[in-house]
């Protein structure tokens, strides 16, 4: 049999065969990235092949198909491993927030870096717009749609509360494969409650304290859309790690950093110090944003604390 991963609960998956029935199942053997360690090696959008079902109706999985693609993020409890957030998708949509939690610009660059990387068109929505009453909270977000929309990436404001933008996003996410991902507290719950009508997944409070919101999903699901296209529901996230990056590569996964580059007078430039760089040069005269600046050194540093921490182990 045939199928492909729609829920993952740790150990146990269920398969959507092409048959459209759902399989228990569980992992056989070790299907690992070359060259990559991962804490899940099969994840939600994986094809995969199965076995036929045992008396208790689970089937085993016996091979994971090529994959066209996936996003991965360093795991939280093991720094050196990565997690598989979900494999074979369209685009990668980050919800964020910009009141009650903000959503760091240093998350969202983080996220779309990743998803540069490793080759998935990546989108961001913008939630719970109908809590900035205020004239300046309005501009911040404008300011922040535009921001990301210059530099190429679809950006969409909506309300998953009044339903402020909705038609927008269940146009764009028509007949596509999408992972919804995001800190917790940002409401992706609601918004796919919202998109999905009858689904009533359950959501949870936010931290009068901190200010954070409480995780509710504890794992990855995809979901079939009313009109065409699934999402991928993930557990809300406290922190973005990236994994693996090479040092002479980062700023690739920067678009607009990439295009100024090209006028760089070295070609091995970091971006950091050299003179006749462009990339300083476009940062100083506000053509790259100093926040997409800040995220690309904060990624650089951490690339080379990874080169650095594999020459001391001889790696």
């Amino acid at each position: 049999m045939k199928g492909t991963i729609i829920r993952n609960t740790g150990a146990h998956y269920v398969a959507e065969t092409t048959e459209g029935e759902e399989v228990p199942c569980l992992a056989k053997g070790n299907f690992r990235i070359k060259g990559l360690r991962t804490t899940n090696p099969v994840a939600v959008g994986d094809h995969v092949e199965l076995s036929e079902k045992g008396p208790d109706g689970t089937a085993y999985i016996t091979s994971v198909l090529p994959r066209t693609n996936y996003i991965i993020r360093r795991s939280s409890n093991l720094s050196k491993a990565a997690h598989i957030i979900a494999a074979n998708v369209d685009c990668a949509v980050l919800v964020a927030t910009l009141a009650h939690p903000t959503t760091s610009t240093t998350f969202i660059d983080r996220f779309l870096a990743s998803a540069e990387a490793y080759g998935v068109p990546a989108a961001i929505v913008i939630n719970k717009i109908d809590l900035l009453d205020e004239e300046e909270d309005r501009e911040l977000l404008e300011a922040v749609l535009y921001l990301y929309r210059s530099i190429g990436y679809p950006a969409l404001a909506v309300s998953a509360e009044t339903g402020e933008g909705l038609d927008a996003l269940r146009e764009f996410l028509r007949d596509k494969v999408t992972l919804f991902s995001g800190n917790s507290g940002v409401g992706k719950t609601s918004l796919i409650n919202a998109l999905i009508p009858g689904l009533d997944l359950r959501t949870g409070e936010i931290s009068a304290t901190h200010d954070t919101g409480m995780h509710t999903t504890t794992f990855s699901e995809m979901y079939p859309l009313p009109d065409g296209g699934r999402i991928i529901d993930t557990p809300g996230l406290r922190g973005f790690g990236v994994v693996e990056f090479d040092t002479t590569e980062v700023g690739h996964f920067f678009p607009e950093i990439f295009a100024a580059s090209t006028d760089c007078r070295f070609g091995n430039c970091t971006h950091t110090h050299e003179p006749g760089c462009a990339v300083l040069e476009a940062v100083e005269e506000n053509r790259i944003a100093q926040s997409r600046y800040t995220s690309y050194l904060s990624i650089l540093e951490e690339a080379r604390e990874g080169a650095a921490d594999k020459y001391r182990k001889g790696n």
